[in-house]
């Protein structure tokens, strides 16, 4: 790239150096904005002044455009040619960045009329002669000064941390921050294949279509007939200066805003207004998936977590998985992290216990948590949109209009018209709690509980759970049935006889435990949905809320019997009565057939004296941990036994999804590329195949 100062130092002087590092000129990283980047203008003066008064700009008594928030301007370059007033637009622009309000990279317009006021060759075309008429009626002094603004003009510039980098016609990952020669050329002109297209002009290579960049790139240069993300870069060049709009984007806040041209002032050589297709140019783009950005050792970064590591066994457990069996990527925005049980109880009669959840969240410094009662389905993730036209918009499907998932992101359901008459009752349900006004959004994800266990376990109950109370029944009853024989005849089996029947005894209680979660299902009536996370609606994620909230949300959807409010107490952990009737709480739940609760803390992210604490501990009850851990789990030898389970791996598992989980979805609502969220939910299901107890 070389170098633009070259210091010689001879003798007393190298005593006296002291190095200082300079940033290259295009880092203005500690420029943190906000700020509203303007498209190509082309000399469009009336449609200039309208943006910036519509952006919030005006002019002061030095007769320059500043916001009265502190905002700042950055364009895109390429303010003259073919436009009428090119000359305006200079002085705005100018004066605006003397001022302090506006910063302006080159377009490869800006650089040949750099290069024609220069005295050098160049070739009076594509609208060159009206800014050169424009600018005859102006003094030499004016043209003096527009030279040297012109040839102080930077490449490109890094705004923001790093987040963002403004360039005319774009800029790869590779040369961002750089100053090469190859960097302006291509920051000026993009890159081309050397040919010329059917219409005389260079045929552009689509660089943005690869981009991987973590920068956003805001870019003009090629006209197109809207402003529309692709893969993190945004083209604002909507064609003013040939009849379309002069557009502007508001960073941080990812908000277009554009007024339309007052006329048309040229005539484009490439047809622009071309007819649009029903999904996005992302939506497009996201139709295939790159097997490369899955494979091997992985560190996702995320917002709650730091980065978070892939192994590469584990990727390739979850591409197994991804390609033989799950849904459509396109849907698949969000998978459920797993949860950890509270620490081994020390009572002789439990091996989990509430106390345990009230020790650890007094440890981590929260003082307040919600119980949420624990319901035995099946995890369930729910898409639904208020039509196919707001599912296409959202998550770029088509034809259909949501999708129920299980944790694991395959299809709940395989007969879909169950799913498509639960989907409808969900409409109709958020239909009458009047969700799509008040969220303004035409599509919800909900975090459910799909039951009954029944429903999606008929497997795992027909090949594990019934054999083993069914072969526990046939063959402690006929041993109890030969040691009452063998008692009667006066043999000393008195005691075995007893052990027997306990552990007769046990396989009932363990047939009783799971026969509680199973019900005949003939349809939609028979099912029952307990949604407890509202995570996400059009342009927000509701990680914000607190559980209160989410309850309180979902219970408005509980107006159809398929739907259920999940039954909850709030707990100050400084109060023993709230803690002691959370408590029996707990043990009524459990004493009835149900399987425990939930207990997390009262905010969605809760960070305490050590950092991130887990989002969830569920409590489960003594009688449904007989189909974790066996019949016979409370035996004071085999509970002995348990008391040994390490949490320390689940616990750190659970963080970890929980982690991926919120930073896949809010990627998703800031519109992020679907690679980019669906590298959080594929990490979600990779770290599921590490190994670690499944009974935990």
């Amino acid at each position: 790239e070389g170098f633009r100062f070259v210091h010689v130092l001879r003798g007393e002087k190298l005593e006296n150096v002291e190095i200082v590092r300079v940033p290259l000129w295009n880092n203005k990283k500690h420029e943190c904005g906000p700020f509203d980047i303007i498209g190509d203008v082309h000399g469009c003066g009336d449609e200039l002044e309208e943006l910036l008064e519509k952006l919030g700009y005006a002019r002061g008594e030095s007769g320059v455009f500043a916001h009265g928030e502190g905002r700042k301007a950055v364009f895109v370059g390429d303010l003259c040619d073919r436009g009428p007033r090119v000359a305006d637009v200079f002085k705005i622009v100018m004066a605006m960045e003397k001022a302090g309000t506006a910063l302006c990279v080159p377009g490869n317009h800006d650089e040949k009329l750099k290069r024609y006021l220069s005295g050098k060759g160049v070739k009076i075309a594509h609208g060159l002669q009206e800014t050169i008429d424009s600018l005859e009626t102006e003094s030499e002094e004016f043209r003096g000064e527009l030279l040297k603004w012109l040839d102080a003009r930077i490449s490109h510039y890094v705004l923001d941390g790093g987040r963002l980098v403004v360039a005319h016609a774009g800029l790869k990952e590779a040369m961002q921050g750089r100053a090469a020669g190859a960097v302006r050329s291509f920051c000026l002109f993009g890159e081309t294949t050397g040919e010329t297209d059917e219409w005389g002009l260079p045929e552009r290579l689509d660089w943005a279509r690869e981009y991987k960049g973590k920068a956003a790139v805001v870019y003009g240069h090629t006209p197109v007939p809207r402003a529309v993300w692709l893969n993190n870069t945004l083209n604002l060049d909507t064609g003013c200066v040939f009849g379309g709009a002069l557009t502007a984007l508001r960073w941080p806040e990812r908000e277009v805003v554009s007024v339309p041209a007052k006329e048309v002032y040229a005539d484009s050589v490439r047809p622009i207004w071309t007819t649009e297709t029903a999904l996005s140019a992302q939506q497009q783009h996201d139709d295939l998936l790159d097997i490369s950005d899955y494979l091997g050792k992985r560190l996702i970064e995320t917002q709650l977590a730091g980065n978070v590591t892939i192994r590469a066994e584990n990727s390739a457990a979850a591409l197994e998985v991804m390609s033989r069996f799950a849904a459509d990527p396109k849907w698949l925005r969000y998978l459920p992290p797993t949860m950890a049980p509270v620490a081994t109880s020390k009572r002789a009669d439990a091996l989990e216990y509430p106390d345990g959840a009230w020790d650890y969240f007094r440890s981590e410094g929260i003082s307040t948590v919600i119980c949420e009662e624990k319901h035995m389905g099946s995890r369930a993730v729910v898409a639904v949109c208020r039509d196919e036209e707001a599912a296409r918009e959202a998550f770029g499907v088509e034809g259909q209009s949501g999708i129920v998932l299980t944790r694991t992101g395959r299809r709940f359901f395989d007969d879909l018209e169950t799913e498509t008459a639960l989907l409808d009752r969900l409409r109709a349900a958020i239909t009458r709690a009047d969700w799509w006004d008040l969220f303004e959004s035409g599509w919800f994800l909900l975090d459910c509980e799909l039951m009954p266990w029944s429903a999606k376990a008929q497997e795992l109950l027909k090949h594990q759970y019934a054999p083993v109370a069914a072969a526990g029944r046939a063959s402690l009853g006929a041993a109890s049935a030969a040691l009452e024989m063998a008692k009667n005849r006066g043999l000393e089996v008195e005691e075995l006889l007893v052990h027997t029947q306990e552990r007769e005894q046990s396989v009932e209680k363990y047939a009783r435990a799971f026969a509680h979660y199973c019900w005949e299902v003939n349809g939609v009536e028979d099912l029952r949905l307990a949604p407890f996370h509202l995570l996400a609606s059009e342009k927000a994620t509701h990680f914000d809320k607190n559980h209160l909230w989410h309850m309180e949300t979902l219970a408005q959807l509980a107006t159809d019997k398929v739907f259920v409010a999940t039954p909850f107490q709030i707990v100050d952990l400084n109060d023993a009565v709230s803690v002691q009737n959370a408590t029996n709480w707990w043990e009524e739940l459990t004493s009835r057939g149900g399987e425990g609760m939930v207990v997390k803390p009262l905010d969605f992210v809760a960070r305490g004296d050590r950092g991130l604490v887990q989002p969830a501990l569920k409590v489960r009850g003594r009688e449904y941990l007989r189909i974790i851990y066996g019949p016979e789990y409370l035996a004071a030898e085999n509970l002995e036994r348990l008391r040994s389970r390490g949490l320390g791996a689940k616990r750190s598992l659970a963080a970890r999804e929980f982690a991926l989980g919120v930073e896949g979805l809010n990627r998703f609502v800031a519109g992020e590329a679907l690679r980019r969220t669906h590298e959080c939910v594929f990490g979600v299901l990779a770290l599921e195949s590490e190994p670690v107890d499944p009974r935990l």
